[in-house]
């Protein structure tokens, strides 16, 4: 599930566009302080997408947007009252990937998110990633473990659910999510496959399994991958 950073002072506007996105599937936060978003400039990696209003307490929208684009390149909507050209223009100079001034369209708000949301999925995919002590060719299918001299070769369903864990770096995923992106409409397999990939997973990356640095289980959800 795609996960939505809503930065708006105006609780009215805030509550609907939360309304609104949850009825297409997303999970929604909302922060309704600039000083507030400012100090999450580190944990955008939990979410997919910043809607990000221009005036708020204290702290810019704009002076925020700066701030995360020194963190993170994270896509981000301004929503704004001002929408004279310049300061569209001002908005996207300073990182915005688009500018929607207020008031504004429900339907074209929400097709907005979602294009900036699958322009984000087209990215150029890794060809290869370290993990610890471990090198992945995502390509060769193969994991070279350096701290035992080891090579492990990789399924194609194992290299495809590294990938995503990879993508979603810091985020948690659940069973369903992960059977549903990766299996897709074929036959579903249990819960309990994924819960076998990653006991493999960790016997390749893990120097420790008493003390688990990459592969973490979250209780009642499904695994979080954290590099």
């Amino acid at each position: 599930m795609k996960r939505i950073l809503i930065v708006e002072d105006e609780k009215s506007i805030s509550e609907s566009l939360k309304l609104n996105l949850e009825l297409e599937g997303f999970e929604v936060t909302i922060i309704d302080h600039g000083k507030v978003a400012l100090d999450i400039a580190t944990e955008l990696s939990a979410f997919d997408l910043v809607v990000l209003d221009v005036m708020l307490p204290e702290v810019s929208g704009f002076d925020i947007c700066r701030t995360y684009r020194q963190h993170s390149e994270i896509p981000i909507l301004f929503l704004s009252a001002k929408g004279a050209t310049t300061d569209r223009i001002a908005g996207l100079k300073i990182g915005a990937n688009d500018y929607l001034p207020k008031p504004f369209d429900l339907e074209e708000f929400l097709l907005r998110c979602k294009i900036l949301l699958n322009t984000t999925k087209k990215e150029t995919k890794l060809s290869s990633i370290e993990i610890g002590d471990c090198l992945v060719n995502f390509d060769s299918y193969e994991v070279e473990n350096k701290r035992i001299s080891q090579l492990f070769e990789l399924s194609k369903r194992e290299i495809e659910l590294l990938q995503l864990f990879v993508e979603n770096n810091g985020k948690a995923l659940s069973r369903d999510e992960i059977l549903s992106t990766l299996w897709k409409n074929d036959h579903f397999p249990t819960g309990r496959t994924i819960d076998n990939y990653i006991l493999n997973f960790r016997k390749i990356f893990e120097p420790n399994s008493k003390d688990l640095r990459y592969f973490h289980s979250i209780r009642g959800i499904g695994y979080k991958f954290t590099l």
